[in-house]
């Protein structure tokens, strides 16, 4: 019962009451309901596609890089190797700093002038694109730092799922002359699926909702180039159409659930087919 009290204040009362503002032209002080009006605006904002098609791009990006990172960081870190202990801390700290934070310490390291990045390019005889103000990287290098905040949670949990390998698989995989990689392939992948699954999950919903790493770095500019779908609503509720904005976040809620659940379905299957 305390739980349930819990979840229906903290997540179901204000669910409804968006779905219910979202119908209506609002501000602090009055309300007028205006049935879908919000909605057939907001599909017609001239930056919902780009910032639609920037947002798949960014979620596919960044999970796919947490997977591959996180399983190879994940195989490193349990391996015999001098410091595991210290580096397991080194890759989780990103997780703990703020993302803000982060955004702002990236904004200044990928300056294209005075950037430290681009200055050590330079010593190498590298000029150094500008990392924030190309469009065709401003989205690319928002999503790098992304994957280098997010990637220590995932390590995390790819070490949970590969310790919990029975060792016995291990052992018997070596006695019948598997190499490293088959080991890898046919022992520790398979076994390794629900924290995959955990992981694929996780950085999808995260790269879906993403916003305050890509608002802190690049405003979603240059020009709409690094737009996403968070963007453009918060966009529009800076210019007071408190109404469209919060259709716009039930828009997100009902995108996101739509690829999530039939995806989260899918894997688990696989899963127990397996």
């Amino acid at each position: 019962m305390p739980a349930a009290v819990i979840y229906t204040v903290l997540f179901l009362v204000p669910t409804f009451a968006s779905f219910y503002y979202s119908l209506t032209r609002w501000s602090l002080f009055d309300q007028q309901f205006i049935g879908l009006d919000n909605y057939i605006q907001f599909f017609r904002e001239p930056g919902l596609i780009g910032g639609l098609t920037n947002t798949l791009i960014y979620a596919v990006v960044t999970s796919g890089l947490k997977v591959v990172l996180g399983m190879a960081l994940g195989m490193l870190l349990t391996s015999q190797i001098i410091g595991r202990g210290l580096l397991r801390s080194v890759v989780f700290f990103p997780v703990l700093v703020s993302t803000i934070g982060v955004g702002l310490t990236f904004t200044v390291l990928m300056n294209p002038d005075q950037g430290l990045i681009n200055k050590t390019l330079a010593l190498v005889g590298i000029q150094g694109p500008g990392w924030l103000t190309d469009p065709s990287l401003a989205l690319l290098s928002v999503a790098f730092v992304d994957v280098w905040k997010g990637v220590g949670l995932a390590t995390v949990i790819y070490i949970a799922g590969i310790v919990s390998i029975p060792h016995e698989y291990l052992e018997a995989a070596k006695v019948d002359g598997a190499g490293r990689m088959a080991v890898f392939r046919h022992v520790v992948l398979p076994l390794a699926r629900p924290a995959t699954v955990t992981v694929v999950i996780l950085s999808l919903i995260g790269g879906l909702r993403s916003f305050d790493l890509i608002w802190a770095m690049t405003h979603g500019g240059p020009g709409f180039t690094s737009d996403v779908i968070a963007s453009v609503i918060y966009k529009q509720y800076q210019a007071g159409f408190y109404g469209l904005s919060t259709a716009g976040n039930v828009i997100l809620f009902v995108l996101v659930t739509a690829i999530i659940l039939p995806l989260f379905y899918l894997l688990n299957r696989k899963e127990v087919e397996q």
